[in-house]
């Protein structure tokens, strides 16, 4: 949905199988700037896991994903992250949690209030979002642009610190 502006969404959805990327022009809320992110958007299956670490070797913000009807996408989480910190040692990466398929209530394992302490706790920012029902589902990347803005800024106020 995303990707198409909200007008596209695959009602017969394959899982990622191996890396696809998306590249998209996202505007800076509050600002009139915009920035290009290079999405890399990766199958959570453990089978993918090692062919990840050259794509990961220097991201500048991360959006991690799970299912809030499947619990162990949830716990993978910890997981994914620590994978992504082993490739960013002694840095702080910015970035997202989100839980998908919030119209899917009944089916519900992952508790909001859970997922949304572990995001804080771990320094992420936490976002539920339903594709199927349109919501919430663009605040993710308006954060994540938010978010890789502001490190491009820091950058260039100090490089004009050392001019």
């Amino acid at each position: 949905m995303f990707r198409s502006d909200g007008t596209h969404f695959q009602k017969n959805y394959t899982l990622t199988t191996g890396v696809d990327l998306v590249v998209k022009t996202v505007p800076v809320l509050d600002t009139n700037d915009s920035v290009e992110l290079f999405i890399f958007d990766s199958a959570g299956k453990e089978l993918f896991s090692e062919m990840l670490d050259k794509l990961w070797e220097s991201p500048n913000v991360l959006c991690l994903v799970y299912d809030v009807t499947n619990e162990q996408s949830f716990i993978s989480c910890t997981k994914w992250l620590e994978k992504v910190r082993a490739q960013t040692p002694g840095t702080s990466l910015p970035g997202v949690l989100v839980g998908t398929k919030t119209d899917l209530s009944g089916r519900r394992t992952v508790d909001s209030t859970q997922a949304q302490a572990w995001a804080l706790g771990q320094g992420l920012e936490f976002f539920e979002t339903s594709v199927k029902e349109m919501d919430n589902y663009e605040a993710p990347f308006h954060c994540l642009a938010k978010q890789f803005h502001q490190l491009y800024r820091e950058k260039v106020d100090m490089f004009h610190t050392l001019v």
